[in-house]
């Protein structure tokens, strides 16, 4: 069975909705992140060397690094769901969305939320971070265009991997900028399989507001 060694508040949720979609048996091993400096806790060393989470344990194996997991759960256990077939034009198109979300996507996001504290002494550095977030939220909104999902009318794991780049564009304001940004993570977070993740997973700052 699936071990998820799932980290409050992080992108391992995630990791537990694609699961829940495929309706997968698996164990949730929770830690807690520190409440003073919300790192994770040195616990999750023993699992992995990096301390991270997501990483899942099968059989075994290890797997870290939220596009990894996805990639393996999408080979070992969808029976092609989720996903579109091997060979074809969209399957090439959803592996780009795999790699693009941690690979590209995230990383202005990510420096916004940092430098924000660095107060002043950020300032020099906002206009190319601001510059950036709206170049990466630009490409998914016009890719979200005429489409309930990623790929078309229907949900891949690409939107899974995705969905947290959404979820942080929305924390920061940008929902009224980005319309179908914003329409698209309305529309995954009403999903029962993300609800149920939801309840199994614990405190989400980045889920739905209702």
């Amino acid at each position: 069975m699936i071990v998820v060694h799932h980290l409050n508040d992080s992108r391992s949720q995630r990791i537990l909705w694609l699961l829940e979609e495929l309706g997968l048996p698996y164990e949730i091993k929770a830690y807690q992140r520190d409440a003073a400096t919300r790192l994770a806790p040195p616990e999750l060393t023993a699992v992995h060397p990096l301390g991270k989470s997501p990483v899942v344990t099968e059989e075994g194996a290890t797997i870290a690094e939220s596009g990894a997991i996805i990639d393996y759960v999408l080979r070992h256990h969808a029976a092609g769901r989720l996903a579109p077939p091997v060979g074809t034009p969209d399957h090439e198109a959803h592996q780009q969305w795999l790699h693009y979300a941690e690979g590209s996507a995230m990383l202005p996001l990510m420096l916004n939320m940092y430098v924000a504290r660095l107060g002043e002494a950020g300032a020099p550095l906002h206009p190319r971070i601001q510059g950036e977030m709206a170049n990466h939220l630009s490409y998914v909104d016009r890719a979200l265009e005429g489409r309930d999902y990623l790929m078309g009318k229907d949900l891949t794991a690409a939107d899974i991997q995705m969905s947290f780049v959404g979820e942080v564009a929305g924390a920061f304001g940008q929902f009224a900028t980005y319309p179908n940004i914003a329409a698209w993570v309305r529309r995954f977070q009403d999903r029962p399989a993300y609800r149920k993740a939801l309840g199994k997973g614990g405190p989400y700052n980045l889920g739905p507001k209702d």
